[in-house]
């Protein structure tokens, strides 16, 4: 009787176990065990992290205070002023540039009138530059009280 007993025992277990349940226990165990495993893993792990990410970040912040103070704070000022100066000195050097090619253009273009224009009006320029010369000289010696008239004065300052 006991023989029918397990036999009819195997025949329950094989009518419940099919391939599908066998996977799903098989699955159902790998989780478990995983399960165990990660929280094993990550419970040993979790102090020896806290402990190393507290000693990774001391580090960092003391490789960050030593490179601070390695920044050559007044080098860097005096760099800056020196860049300041030297805009200046060039932004006056152009405004002299700008002055002497204005005053070159001037020159160049008086001389290009000059040659320009004919011998009778150079002329009468320059006799036109001495009449004003002598009337100039004239007045100072009047307003000095040292001016003597003559004849010549005279005729010059009527012209």
């Amino acid at each position: 009787m006991e023989k029918v007993q397990q036999q009819q025992w195997w025949r329950a277990v094989k009518s419940r176990l099919s391939y599908k349940n066998a996977t799903i226990a098989v699955c159902l165990f790998n989780i478990t065990t995983v399960l165990l495993l990660l929280q094993g893993f990550f419970y040993s792990s979790s102090s020896k992290f806290a402990s190393s990410h507290k000693a990774l970040y001391r580090h960092i912040k003391e490789c960050e205070d030593i490179r601070r103070t390695m920044v050559p704070v007044d080098l860097i000022k005096r760099v800056r002023e020196i860049e300041e100066d030297v805009h200046v000195e060039t932004e006056q050097i152009q405004q002299k540039d700008i002055k002497q090619t204005a005053a070159v253009d001037l020159i160049s273009r008086l001389n290009n009138f000059r040659s320009n224009s004919d011998a009778g009006s150079m002329k009468a320029l320059e006799e036109w530059r001495k009449r004003k010369m002598e009337r100039a000289r004239q007045r100072s010696l009047v307003k000095n009280g040292t001016a003597i008239p003559n004849y010549e004065t005279v005729q010059i300052s009527n012209l």
